[in-house]
């Protein structure tokens, strides 16, 4: 039904005039999350919970429709490293099988004050380690534009999630590109804030100086406003920004001419021509539009995946060594003395990707390595955010594609992981950096599969993400 899965802002209007109500607008997705069992997006769902807000909301609609917050009736998904209390959340990963969380996210927390509906927790890369949803305990999710392609990752069941209207907005989370990337292979819109702008409080770490918590939708102006209301100061997270937000939600789309830089030399070998087609395309409409378009350098191109990938894994493996089966979560039922209740438990609860990434984080971290690779990885992400700095004292924004290629197929290249972890090479940068990224859809393959290109801006500066892109949604 089109009014369901309507924008929010025209989803609001059919609510309060009657037009629709709370309770059919969660049944329906829940039909369209039946519907689409096959695709693997939803590794749990809140049914109950959901039925019950809905009910509470239409009877406010009737009695106190000026009570009703920004998000009344608003079906939203929240990726499974994302807690909600009393509901599990397990990263999609065996070590936290059955775990239930005893509180809620605060990025969950201030959707759910404006009344939206979390209507479940979507299916992800174990740890949100991975580029393609195909490293989960519950095995991968298919894209629904074509179900034999990979979704994208981490973050894929969320973008699925959109895309296959199970929802109108989703919640995911970005470490090296795990909102931005999903969302180009979906065809939708996602942002990745600012480092700091949105707080991680429950949020499952994977590497806590590059995690953010970002949004997927359909348009810019819904992502715009779920962005505005999770993001802001918390006390439980002392990374997060103490500046005023933005009211991105009442951002108005701008004409003044923009600065628009690009790296010179990206589009090599390993680079999908479609992709690089439609990347000079966007370009030409850019200048077209009166706004200058440029080659810059950047130097420290082909030292952003191995600096991302060797501070991860050493965040990986410190933040992930309390999963341990003593305190919570999996334990081996034949473990019999403390050393075996670590090794056993871990062995069978993570996964092979996330094994092999704690052996590289303890690899890096080592005596021995340490200054080799995490103290030098460290100076190297320093110049890479002077780098950065540099350029946006001349430019507004950095264009860049999602990815060097199309959404490959499930399976394909699982004997080829290398080549996985390079397919982050667009995205990586944001995060090296701490800086807001957003990822929008501009054509197609040949085969059909979306394209996605990304903007990026200086830190904090979400709102002129926002303003550009409304003009060219």
């Amino acid at each position: 039904m089109k009014e369901l899965t309507s924008d929010i802002k025209t989803h609001r209007q059919n609510l309060l005039s009657g037009k629709v109500s709370c309770l059919e607008t969660v049944r329906f997705f829940l039909g369209k999350i039946e519907e689409t069992q096959d695709l693997n997006i939803f590794s749990g769902v809140f049914k109950e919970r959901a039925l019950a807000q809905a009910e509470s909301l239409d009877k406010r609609i009737k009695e106190s429709p000026d009570s009703l917050g920004k998000l009344a009736g608003v079906i939203i998904s929240i990726k499974d490293n994302l807690c909600l209390t009393g509901e599990e959340v397990s990263a999609a990963s065996k070590i936290l099988e059955g775990f239930t969380s005893p509180y809620t996210a605060t990025a969950v927390e201030r959707l759910e004050a404006e009344d939206a509906i979390i209507i479940g927790r979507t299916n992800c890369d174990e740890f949100a380690m991975g580029s393609a949803n195909e490293h989960s305990f519950y095995g991968p999710t298919k894209n629904p534009v074509s179900p034999e392609h990979v979704p994208g990752g981490s973050s894929g069941g969320a973008a699925a999630s959109v895309i296959a209207d199970c929802c109108h907005i989703a919640l995911g989370s970005d470490t090296g590109g795990s909102v931005r990337q999903p969302a180009g292979f979906c065809g939708i819109y996602g942002i990745k804030p600012t480092y700091g702008r949105v707080s991680r409080h429950g949020l499952l770490a994977y590497a806590s100086s590059f995690d953010q918590i970002g949004v997927l939708g359909k348009n810019i102006e819904d992502v715009a406003l779920a962005l505005e209301i999770i993001s802001g100061e918390d006390p439980f997270d002392t990374t997060c920004a103490k500046l005023p937000v933005p009211a991105y939600s009442r951002a108005e789309s701008r004409k003044s001419p923009m600065r628009i830089a690009y790296f010179k030399g990206i589009f090599g070998e390993g680079i999908d021509q479609d992709i690089k087609d439609a990347f000079f395309k966007y370009v030409s409409e850019l200048k077209e539009a009166g706004n200058t378009a440029e080659e810059v350098d950047f130097s420290s191109s082909e030292f952003v995946v191995p600096t991302y990938y060797v501070l991860t894994t050493a965040e990986a493996s410190s933040n992930l060594s309390r999963y341990d089966g003593v305190r919570f979560g999996y334990r081996h039922p034949e473990a019999s003395t403390l050393e075996e209740v670590y090794r056993m438990s871990r062995t069978e609860g993570f996964g092979k990707e996330v094994k092999k990434r704690i052996m590289l984080g303890n690899f890096v971290l080592s005596s021995g390595y340490y200054d080799a690779y995490y103290q030098k990885a460290q100076r190297v992400r320093r110049n890479i955010q002077n780098e950065i700095t540099s350029i946006f004292q001349e430019y507004d924004f950095i264009l860049l594609p999602v990815s060097p290629v199309s959404p490959w197929k499930i399976g394909e290249k699982n004997s080829d992981p290398v080549s996985v972890y390079l397919s982050d090479i667009f995205t990586v940068t944001a995060n090296l950096a701490g800086i807001p990224a957003v990822s929008f859809p501009v054509g197609k393959h040949a085969n059909g599969l979306p394209i996605g290109l990304q903007l990026m801006a200086p830190a904090f500066k979400e709102e002129k993400l926002i303003t550009f892109l409304m003009r060219k949604a």
